[in-house]
């Protein structure tokens, strides 16, 4: 890493925030900061910055270190902190860390807008989810975005230690949103070698995660919560309808948010008591049984629940204009209303959709049904993503933990 000086780094990262369209109230308001602290380091004899003149600096001008530490910062400090701490991101990865992108449109230079069309007919043509497309197509806007801040102009210059340097740029992310990035640049890089544009498969190259999926225990509901849940809703309101048979698929038959919002009247085969599907994620059929309790749920709805409206899907939004729901509404909202209807905890774990599914495997597995039924009741490819929910069988991992004692005699 080259180092500048204060002077020539602040007028690196001015020229890069003009790029990117920063408003002029916002450049003169980070002048402003820049300025006070270019004073303080000639002060302090320093003419290079470094993380520790940052902290010197905040602490003398505005005393906020220890606020920090006990989170009792306005709005303004958390700003000043940010203004600093980018000084410092800049000087390591030469480009400004933007953690939210106000402005929809990313790029703005020709070339690279015309790649990330391609790359999205590209996704369309592998029939890819529309929630996945849109996370790529952003993802790969945001690498290119990247790419300029570090003067390249041709994915022809692209090369492996810039893939790399970039990832390094996700050092403060979770593991998963890590993950999901180096997803979305794998499919963009395999887009590039397969289009002509790179010669390298940097796909096969990319840095492999350490951390597992498994290691995350599911959020699962006791027998006493998911009676209070259900009780809570009312069923005889039309809304009330809707979402009682909606948690029921996912509590009962394990359906995912997005194949309970596909659901069409041709999926219920009702004569074979059967529930028959395409699943969105994996795009292989399913087949399961429509147990009493479901099947009424559902025409209990349709008969005397749901909007009298055109529409293909069964389940639809009951607020003006009534149609499907949103491609990104993960109907976390709906279980949100009833848990505190019912007076359950919120804070105590992630409670969504997706907890209902990975509760039914729990209660399957707790009745020592074999991962296989219960990998092919959640549409799971393989057993392995159904091992992470041994993890919540704790009557099983004390079954096969090892006695202390008879463990310490065989060493």
């Amino acid at each position: 890493m080259v180092t500048k000086p204060l002077t020539a780094l602040l007028q690196d990262i001015e020229q890069e925030m003009l790029r990117l369209k920063y408003t002029e109230g916002t450049m003169m308001y980070y002048r402003r900061i820049w300025k006070k602290l270019a004073e303080f380091a000639e002060k302090q004899g320093e003419v290079y910055f470094t993380e520790q003149l940052g902290i010197d600096f905040i602490e003398a001008h505005y005393g906020i270190l220890e606020k920090d530490l006990t989170r009792k910062l306005k709005q303004s400090e958390v700003y000043k902190l940010r203004i600093i701490r980018m000084i410092g991101d800049f000087q390591i990865h030469h480009t400004i860390l933007r953690r939210y992108y106000r402005h929809k449109q990313i790029l703005t230079e020709p070339y690279w807008i015309d790649i990330s069309n391609r790359f999205k007919q590209y996704c369309l043509a592998k029939d890819y989810s529309k929630v996945t497309i849109d996370h790529y197509v952003k993802q790969s806007e945001r690498f290119f975005d990247y790419l300029v801040a570090q003067g390249i102009t041709n994915c022809s210059d692209i090369h492996i230690g810039v893939i790399n340097n970039y990832l390094k740029t996700l050092a403060a992310y979770t593991y998963k949103t890590v993950e999901q990035v180096i997803c979305s640049l794998r499919a963009l890089l395999r887009f590039l070698l397969e289009k002509g544009e790179i010669n390298t498969d940097y796909a096969a190259k990319m840095p492999m995660i350490q951390a597992r999926k498994q290691t995350r225990i599911p959020s699962v509901w006791t027998g006493e919560e998911l009676k209070k849940l259900i009780n809570a809703i009312d069923r005889g309101n039309p809304k009330g309808k809707r979402d009682y048979a909606i948690i029921l698929l996912a509590c009962c038959l394990g359906l995912r948010c997005a194949d309970i919002k596909n659901l069409q009247l041709e999926n219920f085969h009702w004569e074979d008591k059967k529930l028959v599907f395409i699943q969105s994620k994996t795009k292989e059929p399913l087949t399961l049984p429509l147990i009493p309790e479901v099947g009424w749920a559902v025409i209990d709805y349709l008969k005397y629940g749901r909007p009298k409206v055109e529409s293909k899907y069964v389940f639809l939004r009951h607020l003006a204009p009534f149609g499907p729901f949103a491609e990104g509404d993960h109907l976390h909202q709906i279980i949100a209303t009833y848990m505190r209807l019912a007076h359950l905890p919120t804070l105590k774990k992630r409670r969504g959709m997706h907890s209902l599914r990975h509760t039914l495997a729990s209660m399957l597995l707790e009745k020592d049904t074999p991962l296989v039924i219960i990998s092919d009741i959640l549409g799971h490819i393989d057993t392995d993503s159904t091992q992470v929910y041994l993890k919540v069988d704790h009557r099983k991992l004390r079954d096969c933990a090892l006695d202390f004692e008879e463990g310490s005699q065989n060493e």
